[in-house]
C-alpha cells in the first residue's frame, strides 16, 4: 500500500474519532441540563466556558504551528480531548463540569488545527479533491456517536459509563494509527501571527466559518433540547441524529457538487438550504416536519467547512497551519458563542422563537461569500 494511502487512512480515522467524541458530548447536553437542574440561561452560561477556553488557545496554537510538525500537537491534544470527556461524565459539581468542558474545548481547538493542517498538506499528494471526504468522515463519526448515544439513552445507561467507554475506545484507536500520520509538514514561512489591521482574505473566510459554526453549534447543542421540550419526544436524540445523517451523506458528495456548480454557487445553495430547513422546523414544530427541517440544515451546512478550510490553505500571507488556526478561532467562537446566546434568547422568548436567529445567520452566508470572492478576484491576497 502506498504511503500516501496509509496516511489518508490514518487521518480519516482521526477525523472519524473526533466526530464520535464531539457528538457524544453534544448528545448528552440534555442529560447534563436535567442532572444539574439548569434552566436555559444557566445552560447557556455553562456552554459559554467553551469559547473562552478556546480563545485562550489562540496564541498557544499559533506557537505550536510554528514550533512542531502537526502530528505532535495532534496526539497530545487528542489524549487531553478524550480524558476531558471522562471528566465531563464524572463531574458532580458545576465547577468540575465547567473545568472539564474548558479542557475539552481547549484541546479540541488544537486537535482541529492539527487534523485540518494535515488534510491540506495531504491534498497536495492527490489530484482529485479529498478534503470534503475527511469532513464527511467527521460527520460519519458524529453520526455513529449520536446513534450510540441514542442506544445508551434508550437502554438507560448512565452518562458516566457511556462517556468512559467512548473515551477509552477512541484513545486506544488513536494511539494505534498515530505512526501513519504525516511527518515533516511544518511550513518554514507564514507562521507568525500578525496583529493590527485584519487581512480581508482571512477575515471574510473567518466570517463564513463563524456563521456556519453558529448554525452547526446550534444543532449540536440545542437540537436534542428542541426535540425534548418543543417536539415533546422522549428519545430526544432523533433530531440530532437526522441532522448528522444528512450532513455526513452530503459531505461525501460535496466535492462533486463544488466541481459541478462551482464554489461561489455552492455557498449560495448552502445558505438557502440552511435557512429553509430552520424555517420548516420552527413553523411546523412536529416530529416529521422537524426531522425534515434538521435534515435540510445538515445538507446545507455540510460543504461550508471543507470549502472554507481549503480556501484558507491558498493564503499567500500565512502558512496553511496558521491560516487554519486563525479561521478556526472564528469557527470556535461561532460554534460556542451561538449556543449560549440561544440559551439566553430561549429563556426570554422561548426556544422555538430563539431558533429564528439561525434563519438570519444562514442567509448572511451569501453576502459574506460574495465579499470574499470579490476581494479574491482583485488578486491582492498577499
Amino acid at each position: 500500500m502506498e504511503l500516501r494511502v496509509k496516511q489518508r487512512i490514518a487521518l480519516s480515522v482521526y477525523f472519524f474519532l473526533t466526530g464520535i467524541s464531539f457528538a457524544t458530548w453534544a448528545s448528552r447536553i440534555p442529560t447534563i441540563k436535567t442532572m444539574f437542574h439548569f434552566n436555559d440561561a444557566q445552560l447557556g452560561t455553562v456552554l459559554l466556558a467553551m469559547p473562552i477556553s478556546s480563545l485562550i488557545g489562540l496564541p498557544i496554537s499559533g506557537w505550536l504551528v510554528s514550533r512542531f510538525d502537526s502530528r505532535k500537537p495532534l496526539i497530545v491534544s487528542f489524549m487531553a480531548f478524550s480524558l476531558a470527556l471522562i471528566g465531563i461524565g464524572t463531574a458532580h459539581t458545576p465547577f468540575a463540569l465547567v473545568t472539564a468542558i474548558c479542557l475539552f474545548s481547549f484541546s479540541m481547538r488544537i486537535l482541529n488545527i492539527a487534523i485540518n493542517t494535515q488534510s491540506i498538506t495531504l491534498q497536495k499528494k492527490f489530484e482529485k479533491r479529498i478534503v470534503g471526504s475527511f469532513h464527511g468522515l467527521w460527520s460519519t463519526g458524529g453520526l455513529v456517536g449520536v446513534a450510540f448515544s441514542t442506544l445508551m439513552v434508550k437502554m438507560g445507561v448512565s452518562m458516566q459509563v457511556h462517556l468512559f467507554v467512548i473515551s477509552i475506545t477512541i484513545l486506544l484507536v488513536a494511539l494505534i494509527v498515530y505512526r501513519f500520520t504525516l511527518k515533516n509538514d511544518k511550513s518554514n514561512t507564514g507562521n507568525k501571527l500578525i496583529f493590527g489591521k485584519p487581512d480581508p482574505f482571512i477575515l471574510y473566510l473567518g466570517m463564513l466559518i463563524f456563521l456556519a459554526a453558529i448554525c452547526e453549534g446550534g444543532m449540536f447543542d440545542w437540537s436534542g433540547v428542541y426535540f425534548k421540550e418543543v417536539i415533546k419526544e422522549r428519545v430526544f436524540t432523533y433530531g440530532y441524529l437526522s441532522f448528522m445523517t444528512c450532513m455526513a451523506i452530503s459531505r461525501f458528495f460535496s466535492d462533486k457538487l463544488i466541481h459541478q456548480i462551482g464554489i461561489k454557487k455552492t455557498y449560495v445553495f448552502s445558505s438557502v438550504v440552511v435557512s429553509t430547513g430552520m424555517l420548516v422546523a420552527i413553523v411546523f414544530p412536529y416530529f416529521w416536519s422537524a426531522l425534515l427541517g434538521f435534515c435540510l440544515v445538515g445538507f446545507g451546512t455540510a460543504a461550508i467547512f471543507p470549502m472554507t478550510f481549503a480556501l484558507a490553505g491558498t493564503s499567500k500571507k500565512y502558512s496553511p497551519g496558521m491560516a487554519i488556526s486563525i479561521i478556526t478561532t472564528y469557527g470556535i467562537l461561532g460554534m460556542f458563542i451561538g449556543p449560549p446566546v440561544i440559551g439566553y434568547l430561549a429563556h426570554a422568548f422561548g426556544l422555538q422563537n430563539a431558533f429564528f436567529i439561525f434563519v438570519v445567520i444562514g442567509l448572511l452566508i451569501i453576502p459574506f461569500s460574495k465579499m470574499f470572492f470579490r476581494y479574491q478576484s482583485k488578486g491582492i491576497n498577499n
